[in-house]
């Protein structure tokens, strides 16, 4: 059994000024984000997509925080929001869903590309792969937070997390920052490349995140405990493991809509 590193969630305090070390996480997530689209629209000269860079970013930015917070109210806990609608905007308290955020993102992605006279899945894919490295660092920061621990169990690098009782468990976050973070980043980007020299249609790249996101959280939620106010469905699956299912159908469908026609 391994000790849970002492790391303390608050990085700086100025007074009634804190920054945490998962809001850090954010922040760098959507700053690789940035330099990683950038670096693509040079590089594939996507003049139109630049043109729209900056605003689209920032209706990204903010439909991904809407859908991840209406995501989690929804899906995770409506009944308690129900009944406490203003916690629905106490984001500080935490609660995230990212099937919410995806769903945000590309509703928000697709109203702008439509407005915008942009292909909605050639940028879908241009986003998509850099997706993996703000889900790595989120999960590091549910880590460092103590949060979304995995289930009991004896294997050697189990620990024992603050506020989860005397068990050992699995440190499931760092399970799904590996999965979800740096496995899934290194397939897509190497799909990506593959994709302009073989000439697949656009979309692909987002049916192949959307399948294999949910392949790798499907996986990884085996390992997880399951949020306490839903606890397992039918016995035995966990939410996010429906929804992961649900995405693994539209990742599917998506691919072979767009597979034979290369100028989606």
């Amino acid at each position: 059994m391994l000790s849970f590193p002492e790391i303390d969630p608050v990085l700086i305090k100025l007074g009634p000024l804190q920054v945490r070390w998962y809001g850090l996480m954010y922040v760098l997530g959507f700053l690789s984000s940035y330099f990683l689209v950038r670096h693509q629209i040079s590089k594939f000269r996507l003049k139109k997509l630049a043109v729209e860079f900056e605003n689209l970013n920032f209706a990204l930015i903010i439909s991904l925080v809407l859908g991840g917070r209406l995501g989690y109210v929804f899906f995770y806990n409506f009944s308690y929001y129900l009944e406490h609608p203003l916690e629905i905007f106490a984001t500080w308290h935490g609660g995230m869903s990212f099937h919410g955020a995806v769903i945000g993102l590309v509703l928000a992605g697709w109203l702008y590309c439509r407005k915008k006279g942009l292909n909605f899945l050639e940028t879908a894919d241009i986003y998509v792969v850099t997706t993996p490295v703000g889900l790595g660092l989120g999960r590091l920061g549910n880590f460092i937070n103590a949060e979304l621990f995995g289930r009991v169990s004896d294997v050697p690098w189990a620990m024992v997390f603050p506020g989860a009782g005397p068990l050992a468990r699995h440190p499931s976050q760092l399970y799904e920052a590996l999965l979800e973070g740096v496995v899934l980043f290194a397939i897509l980007w190497r799909l990506k490349t593959a994709k302009y020299r073989r000439g697949w249609a656009h979309g692909t790249m987002l049916a192949a995140f959307l399948m294999l996101y949910g392949f790798f959280r499907i996986f990884s939620e085996f390992f997880r405990q399951p949020d306490a106010q839903i606890g397992f469905l039918a016995g035995f699956i966990t939410r996010g493991q429906l929804l992961s299912a649900v995405m693994i159908c539209a990742g599917l469908i998506l691919y072979f809509n767009v597979k034979n026609d290369s100028n989606v």
